[in-house]
Formats: structure tokens, C-alpha cells, sequence
């Protein structure tokens, strides 16, 4: 990974955090998103020193604020000429609905729109990387409830299960249509990893997030998976996704309506 820059969103804890460490260590200039400045900065200087690799450096951006998304993306544009790897690994779970800066719900706001957003404007920087790679964390949980694209906001009911099950199809759903359009890019279960999102939103506990960090490291550095596309790894194997996450119709249809709430369409 030498030579090689790579993004991660939510890389302040958890899994996020231990991928950022692993790509620092195989020597890649490391982006460390963050939505505190000051818990960034902290993250940074740990993995900087834990790594020897001082090619480690801070992106702050709230992902409940498209304008922060924005934001963060121009200022990745400004410092670098190109980008190898982005890894979306941010994620929200809320028990009650809750709307984030623009007014959608929070849960989908937050692991999928922002990263739909952030990955189109990166789009440029990814294409001038000789095999740029998107690598988004979605979950099993894809399975669990249909989507309903009446409901995208919890508008008609709420349930936090069904809200994160939600945003992580849409993760899926989005690694699809970028595959179609012409990019690498995979999408992945971590397994059931020991995160405070588990914990806060599950009330239970999981494997190492050194376990957790496996599959989103090996898509985003193994020239195994350099030509692959458009797949579902659990355990560093591509697996068959859910129903709904192979929908050609839906794919199309949530891409359409992720484009109007970012402000992308037309």
C-alpha cells in the first residue's frame, strides 16, 4: 500500500479505527475521518505512533450534515492529487427517531446518504487512482426487513432495527450501481463485532475489532480482489446478498431518490 492513499470514514473507534491502523501500517497515507476534531486529532497521533507511519492525517466532518460531507470532500480535493481506496466504515444506530441537520432520519441519514454524497464527489479523485477501490461496511442485517421506499425517513413508523436494516441494504444497493457505472467497488459484513454501536444498539457483545477489520482491509488492499466488483464478502468470500439487495429496479430507484436528498440530480 506504499505510495497508495486511503480514506476512512468513522476511523475514531471500533472498526474504523482498526482499518485506518492496518493501512497505516502497510504504508499508506492514511485519512482518518472523524466527526470530533479533537477525539481525530487524538486518533491520529495514536496510530501514527502505534504504526511508525507518520503519512496519518485528520478529516473532520459531521456525517448528520450534507454541508459538512461537502465540506470534507473539498478539503480531501484540496490535498490530494488522487485517491486509491475509500472505505466507508461510518455508521449510526438510533432506538428512537431522531432527524439529522437537513431533516431526514438520522439512521439513514448518516450511513447512507452521507456516504452515497461523499463517495459521488470523490468520484473524480478515485478514477485518477490506478485502481481506485470502494470498500462500504454494510451487515447482515440487510436481510432482516424490505425496503419500503415509503418510508425511507421512518415518516409512517419507526424502528431502530428496521432503520439501520435499511441504511445498510442501501449500502449494498449503492456498491451495485457504482459497479454497474464502471468502478471497483464491494461491499461487506464485519461480522458481529464488539463496537459501541453493537453494544448501544443491541445490548450484546462481539468478536475483536481486529476480526472486524479483516474483510474491509483485504478489499481494500489484496491484488486478489483488485478486478472484483459489485459483491457481498463476509470473511473475505463474496457471498450471495439478500433479495432485495440484487433488485435491479430497486438499485436504480433508491439511487434516483439518493440523488434528489443530496442535492446531486440534474
Amino acid at each position: 500500500m506504499k505510495n497508495k492513499i486511503v480514506l476512512v470514514t468513522g476511523a475514531t473507534d471500533g472498526i474504523g479505527k482498526e482499518t485506518a491502523l492496518q493501512m497505516a501500517y502497510m504504508g499508506a497515507r492514511v485519512l482518518v475521518h472523524g466527526r470530533s476534531a479533537q477525539r481525530c486529532h487524538k486518533v491520529v497521533e495514536q496510530i501514527r505512533n502505534v504504526s511508525g507511519n507518520p503519512a496519518v492525517e485528520p478529516v473532520v466532518a459531521d456525517f448528520a450534515s450534507l454541508a459538512q460531507v461537502q465540506a470534507m470532500a473539498a478539503d480531501v480535493q484540496r490535498r490530494v492529487e488522487k485517491l486509491d481506496v475509500l472505505v466507508n466504515n461510518a455508521g449510526v444506530y438510533f432506538k428512537e427517531r431522531t432527524l439529522s441537520e437537513d431533516g431526514y432520519e438520522m439512521t439513514f441519514a448518516v450511513n447512507h446518504l452521507a456516504h452515497f454524497l461523499l463517495t459521488n464527489l470523490l468520484l473524480p479523485l478515485l478514477e485518477k487512482a490506478p485502481n481506485g477501490r470502494i470498500v462500504t461496511v454494510s451487515s447482515t442485517l440487510h436481510t432482516v426487513r424490505g425496503l419500503d421506499l415509503d418510508n425511507l425517513q421512518g415518516e409512517k413508523h419507526y424502528n431502530g432495527n428496521a432503520a439501520y436494516a435499511l441504511s445498510k441494504l442501501g449500502n449494498i444497493l449503492m456498491t451495485r450501481e457504482l459497479a454497474e457505472r464502471g468502478y471497483t467497488a464491494n461491499s461487506l459484513h464485519p461480522g458481529v463485532i464488539d463496537t459501541k454501536l453493537l453494544r448501544k444498539g443491541f445490548n450484546i457483545n462481539g468478536a475483536s475489532v481486529e476480526s472486524g477489520a479483516v474483510t474491509s482491509v483485504y478489499l481494500a488492499s489484496s491484488p486478489e480482489v483488485a478486478d472484483v466488483s459489485g459483491e457481498y464478502f463476509v470473511d473475505r468470500q463474496a457471498v450471495d446478498a439478500g433479495p432485495q439487495a440484487t433488485d435491479a429496479a430497486l438499485q436504480k430507484q433508491l439511487w434516483q431518490i439518493s440523488e434528489e436528498l443530496t442535492g446531486l440530480a440534474g
